[in-house]
């Protein structure tokens, strides 16, 4: 296959490239803002994220688009990063729509990243596809006007899927490390009151789950296990993982602070994601863990 993937060069770009490079007939183009060299069947190609260029070429006669470009939302919600948040984002999926009208043999599919906290804040009810509860803050609106870009384009050739994807657990990148090393210092007991769901895919499910969807219909997956944990269970298996003995409870003031002092925010980690995910299950998809006192590390 020739496969795009815009933003590629980060956590999630780097564990898809990792999956497919392996086939040597695939051919791998990733668009990105810092130059890189290439390397055997992959190669880097240098955009801002925004505006057109000689990268539109790779589009045409693309087999998959997978659009992952993003600031990261780790980071504190100051005015100047909550606009870089929503620009790297819509500028992106805007562009690349834009070009996709344009071409004559436009990508066979086209993968949109969005994100499983679109859904409101839930401890009692599981948020599928079709019944879940998207409500009213800065980080809903973001991934609620991401998806309307998107959905905004008719691409009649073009089969486009959204993921709202969960915390991808594993060990090459994201919040996971940061789970772990402050588990090993100790501080791994239960975040605020501890009632709040964690919705989360492992890496090998997630770039599984990518690949089952590029010959599933149109339309809205989430990307997570379908049974989200609650953090006081969560941060205890992760001890006895770690083997780590004891671990000091954060209360949500001690959380602020934190946050404060680490340049983040305590959404990430008191927002309840409590996420089913019913589309993939309806069709067939077998999650290889789908639990995390199963999860090896």
């Amino acid at each position: 296959m020739k496969i795009v993937i815009a933003g590629g060069a980060g956590y999630l770009g780097k564990l898809l490239t990792e999956y497919y490079r392996k086939k040597k007939e695939n051919k791998i183009y990733i668009l990105t803002r810092t130059q890189q060299l290439n390397v055997e069947n992959v190669n880097y190609v240098q955009w801002d994220g925004k505006t057109k260029g000689y990268w539109t070429k790779l589009l045409e006669n693309t087999d998959v688009l997978i659009n992952l470009t993003g600031k990261s939302v780790n980071c504190r919600y100051t005015a100047k990063n909550k606009a870089e948040i929503y620009a790297s984002r819509l500028e992106s999926t805007s562009v690349l729509c834009e070009v996709i009208q344009g071409l004559k043999f436009p990508p066979k599919v086209f993968i949109q990243s969005s994100s499983a906290t679109i859904y409101r804040h839930s401890e009692d009810t599981l948020m599928t596809e079709a019944d879940g509860e998207i409500g009213i803050d800065f980080s809903m609106d973001v991934c609620k006007k991401w998806e309307q870009i998107f959905n905004a384009f008719e691409l009649p050739k073009t089969k486009k899927i959204i993921t709202r994807t969960s915390i991808v657990v594993g060990g090459k990148g994201g919040a996971f490390p940061i789970m772990k090393r402050m588990t090993k210092l100790g501080l791994g007991g239960k975040q605020g009151n501890g009632k709040q769901y964690i919705s989360w895919i492992s890496e090998q499910d997630y770039v599984n789950a990518i690949d089952f969807l590029l010959y599933q219909e149109s339309g809205i997956y989430n990307l997570c296990v379908p049974n989200p944990i609650q953090n006081v269970a969560f941060q205890k298996e992760l001890r006895k993982k770690l083997k780590v003995p004891f671990g000091l409870p954060s209360p949500k003031w001690m959380l602020k602070i934190g946050a404060r002092f680490i340049g983040t925010e305590t959404e990430l980690l008191l927002k309840s994601r409590n996420v089913y995910p019913k589309k993939l299950l309806d069709l067939g998809f077998k999650f290889q863990t789908d639990n995390f006192y199963e999860f090896k590390m």
